[in-house]
């Protein structure tokens, strides 16, 4: 019986130490990682997001009103989107960049005002300004032209008369007051209603925005635009809000795979940071 159990005993031995010159399997683990678009030390909108294999920049004049969005300058990464009032915004997970944009402690400027804030600036640096101008939602017309030139509008409900009751002022500070008015009287809704309606995919530029207009309302702006061979586009969206803050380049939450980058249609639900447009429609500033 001794006999057995050594004999078993150095079998078992023997066992083992044959398993440990054994050779080892090794398992190969795929990781799939999703591509990033993100250049973080972009320092423009064109520079901070990179465009997907096989898409090309749609080209603009160097002049253009979208050659300006596009290269719109950009906080360091990582910048906290600001309130009026100095103030975080509460939400800091939908934004991927924050334009070099002031934010007016007035509260005044909000996301349809931020549009039309950097609509008349372009007009102004390129020596348009009697092109400014916008529609009070009552649908009265109000430019910078004859606002420089002392009239002011008198206000009696939806009835609106203009009075010329101040002296001439072409200088910017006065330029900044006007656009105070404007973003006191103006919104979504006035946009909504004056400007013309892009009823193409293929033919949205960079400038044009996504809009529904209301109380409340909401509008973004394409910022910049893609396209690879077989016509399909890409874009990426900025946005001020309310209460009124800074203007940002926005995540795409609802499609990571491509984000920040958008794939946008026409009469369709969009979602962005924010805001569900329950019924796309896109409009384009006057002159564009």
């Amino acid at each position: 019986m001794k006999k057995l159990l050594f004999f078993l005993f150095v079998i078992a031995a023997i066992v083992v130490f044959a398993f440990q010159f054994q050779p080892v399997k090794q398992t190969v683990t795929a990781v799939v990682t999703k591509p990033t678009y993100l250049n973080k030390s972009g320092k423009t909108i064109k520079e901070r997001v990179k465009i997907p294999e096989g898409f090309t920049r749609v080209l603009y004049d160097s002049v253009s009103f979208q050659n300006y969005i596009r290269h719109q300058n950009l906080k360091k990464f990582g910048t906290k989107v600001m309130n009026y009032d100095g103030e975080h915004y509460f939400y800091q997970l939908g934004h991927v960049g924050v334009l070099d944009i002031d934010v007016p402690s007035n509260g005044l400027q909000q996301c349809a005002d931020a549009l039309i804030r950097l609509r008349s600036e372009y007009l102004w640096r390129t020596n348009q300004k009697s092109k400014i101008g916008f529609k009070f939602t009552s649908g009265h017309y109000c430019s910078w032209k004859k606002y420089a030139e002392g009239y002011r509008p008198k206000i009696n409900g939806n009835k609106v008369t203009f009075h010329k009751t101040a002296q001439s002022d072409n200088s910017k500070v006065n330029f900044y007051k006007y656009l105070n008015l404007i973003y006191t009287y103006s919104g979504t809704m006035s946009l909504n209603n004056e400007l013309k309606e892009i009823k193409s995919i293929k033919d949205l530029k960079i400038g044009d925005m996504l809009i529904i207009g209301g109380f409340p309302g909401h509008v973004v702006m394409i910022a910049d635009i893609s396209q690879n061979e077989n016509g399909e586009r890409l874009f990426l969206l900025i946005q001020g809000n309310t209460p009124a803050q800074s203007i940002h380049l926005l995540k795409n939450l609802d499609n990571s795979a491509i984000s920040p980058w958008y794939k946008l249609q026409l009469n369709s639900e969009i979602s962005v940071p924010g805001f569900t447009f329950t019924n796309s429609k896109f409009v384009r500033f006057k002159d564009e």
